[in-house]
C-alpha cells in the first residue's frame, strides 16, 4: 500500500509541475513569435555617372540641348592656354532649354584651372551656355544613376540633341 501511495503522490507532483513547466515555456517562447519580422537588409545603393555631352573650344559658346530624367548634373571643366597672365575668365550657366532662362551658375572662374561642379535642378531640356574670355576650355557632363546591390537602375536616362 505504501508503493501506491507513493506513486500517486509522485503523480499528483507531476501533474501540479507540468503546467508550470508549460506555462514558463510559453512565456519563453511566446514573445519571440509575437515579434515583428526583422526588417530586411538596407540594400547597398552606388551612385554611377552616365556620360551626357563633351564641348570644348575658346570663347563664348552656346550648347545644343539636352533632356535629363532626373536635373542631377555633374559638370566636369578645364581651362587652360590662358593667352595673358590673370586675364582668363570662364562662366557656365545651366538654362532652361524651352523658355531659355538661366537657371543657376555652375562655374564662375578667373585664370587656369580644373575642377567639379554639381548641380541639382528639375528634370526637363537643358542647354549650357558658356562665357569665355582668353582661355581654352572643355566641359564633360554626367548624369547620376542609383544602382542597388542587387543590379537595380535607378535614375534617368539622359539623351543629348534634341
Amino acid at each position: 500500500m505504501r508503493h501506491l501511495a507513493q506513486a500517486r503522490a509522485a503523480r499528483a507532483r507531476t501533474c501540479l509541475l507540468s503546467p508550470v513547466i508549460a506555462v514558463l515555456l510559453g512565456l519563453a517562447v511566446f514573445p519571440a513569435a509575437c515579434r515583428a519580422p526583422a526588417p530586411p537588409a538596407p540594400q547597398e545603393e552606388r551612385i554611377l555617372w552616365r556620360h551626357v555631352a563633351t564641348w570644348s573650344g575658346h570663347g563664348n559658346a552656346q550648347t545644343e540641348s539636352f533632356t535629363s530624367d532626373t536635373g542631377g548634373f555633374r559638370f566636369r571643366w578645364t581651362t587652360s592656354n590662358e593667352t595673358t597672365p590673370g586675364t582668363g575668365r570662364f562662366r557656365l550657366t545651366l538654362h532652361s532649354a524651352i523658355s531659355g532662362r538661366p537657371l543657376v551658375t555652375a562655374v564662375d572662374e578667373r585664370g587656369v584651372g580644373t575642377n567639379t561642379a554639381y548641380v541639382g535642378e528639375d528634370p526637363r531640356t537643358f542647354h549650357v551656355v558658356i562665357q569665355s574670355a582668353d582661355v581654352d576650355w572643355s566641359v564633360v557632363v554626367e548624369e547620376p544613376i542609383v544602382v542597388v546591390a542587387n543590379g537595380e537602375k535607378r535614375g534617368g536616362r539622359t539623351r543629348a540633341g534634341s
